[in-house]
């Protein structure tokens, strides 16, 4: 799982069949101090994130594990909204303050 925070959406309306009904968001991942790095992905929201939240966001064979996704051609898949970051030097985000 890899940390990101959410940038965007992206909208398509012509997709194959099985994506139909799902969302995708523009997601930049995050290192562990909190900085953006310069990767992005785009990913499939199954857990209702939004605009500037922090997400886990799974990869791979991973991404289609979640039921309901297992035959969808995804390869990154949003799977939980993070509430705290902290490392051993301390507290890093919180979805109340932000960083």
């Amino acid at each position: 799982m890899k940390i990101a925070k959410v940038l965007g959406t992206v909208v398509s309306t012509q997709k194959t069949e099985s994506l139909q009904g799902t969302k995708f968001l523009l997601v930049q991942r995050l290192d562990h101090q909190g900085q953006l790095l310069p990767e992005y992905d785009v990913a499939a929201d199954c857990v209702g994130a939004g605009v500037d939240e922090w997400v886990l966001v799974s990869q791979g064979s991973a991404a289609r594990q979640f039921r309901g996704y297992e035959q969808r051609p995804l390869d990154a898949l949003i799977i939980a909204i993070i509430d705290t970051v902290s490392v051993s030097e301390g507290l890093v985000y919180t979805k109340r303050d932000g960083y």
